[in-house]
């Protein structure tokens, strides 16, 4: 298509017989590439994914979703997935909407052939919770006017992506701050999969603190794990058996930091007397352990809303990116380093 016929195009809505001359293949053809069915080679969906995405087809069924809110995630069991769920469905309540749940097959994105699967589902839009989404995948939602938006993105989103998160890097920031002030300069850190964007960004915000402070930011009291309690024991038992053991552990995640309760437990060491210990996220578990944990709370169930209702308002989803604030939540896991009291 020739640039003076692109822009002609993106001034009118542009037919399947157009694209489909465009790409020299069927209408047909062109219609199954839009409604995710099979039957069609993957050189040739490619092609006829950049005609659409250069014509700026516009589908009617956008105008037309059903009132389902398609949500994916990787694990549904934790209380992060769950806290989003319940903001995401106070604004399909609101709006008389229903939520539909999908399984990612992988941490960071939903799996080959998930954008064909929610072609032909049609929802209203596509929420990905801690997930990504790749550039074919993108188009392929676009092309058929689906929204999407990420919460709490695995990967550095695109400038054209549509996402909610929370400031990690602050929030690291502030959870080494806390314990600095606190007295402590031997300080280790536990954090999630190092692949995961928050994770490298909260541990990025806690070096930050720790040399801005003059303390030495030391790669051996550095864990990398998952955001998991059975991660916390384990990692933990490794940090308090040293002979050289840190005064206060920074675990990336309250679920973490729950797995070092039991390993400082089975150690015999007192939480805070002995180690302090410092989360992230502001869980309920946050306050059912004891001491209650000291945390740096997210905004997650407040990230879930916003991002529901961009969704069921389509006009506001293109390239909204935002980032809500953290907070230190100071409790009684956290204390003066042993000897300065």
């Amino acid at each position: 298509m020739t640039k003076s016929a692109d822009s002609k195009a993106r001034g009118r809505r542009v037919t399947l017989d157009a694209i489909a001359k465009e790409a020299g293949v069927s209408a047909s053809t062109v219609s199954k590439v839009l409604n995710g069915r099979g039957g069609v080679s993957e050189q040739t969906r490619r092609l006829v994914e950049e005609k659409l995405t250069a014509c700026g087809y516009i589908p009617r069924s956008a105008t037309d979703a059903s009132r389902v809110i398609e949500v994916v995630f990787y694990e549904l069991g934790t209380e992060w997935i769950l806290e989003a769920l319940q903001g995401i469905e106070e604004v399909a309540r609101e709006t008389g909407s229903t939520i539909m749940l999908t399984k990612s097959h992988d941490l960071l994105e939903p799996g080959q052939g998930w954008a064909e699967q929610v072609s032909r589902r049609r929802p209203l839009g596509v929420i990905l919770l801690f997930s990504s989404i790749s550039e074919v995948d993108m188009r392929r939602l676009r092309n058929r006017g689906i929204p999407f938006v990420v919460v709490d993105p695995a990967r550095e989103p695109g400038l054209d992506v549509a996402y909610v998160g929370a400031q990690n890097w602050a929030g690291g920031v502030s959870a080494a701050q806390h314990l600095i002030d606190l007295g402590h300069t031997s300080i280790a850190a536990i954090t999630g999969p190092e692949q995961q964007l928050c994770a490298r960004a909260r541990l990025s915000g806690f070096r930050f603190a720790l040399e801005m402070a003059g303390i030495e930011y030391r790669q051996d009291l550095v864990k990398w794990g998952t955001f998991h309690p059975e991660a916390g024991r384990e990692l933990g038992l490794e940090l308090l058996q040293r002979p050289d053991r840190p005064t206060a552990i920074f675990a990336g995640a309250d679920q973490q930091a729950a797995g070092v309760y039991q390993a400082a437990g089975e150690l015999g060491l007192r939480i805070p007397q002995d180690v302090s210990v410092l989360g992230f996220d502001d869980l309920p578990i946050a306050q059912l352990i004891w001491p209650a944990l000291t945390t740096i709370r997210q905004p997650i169930r407040e990230m879930a809303r916003m991002a529901a209702r961009m969704i069921t308002r389509p006009a506001d989803v293109a390239h909204q990116q935002i980032e809500l604030a953290t907070e230190l939540v100071v409790r009684g896991s956290t204390g003066p380093a042993p000897g300065t009291a």
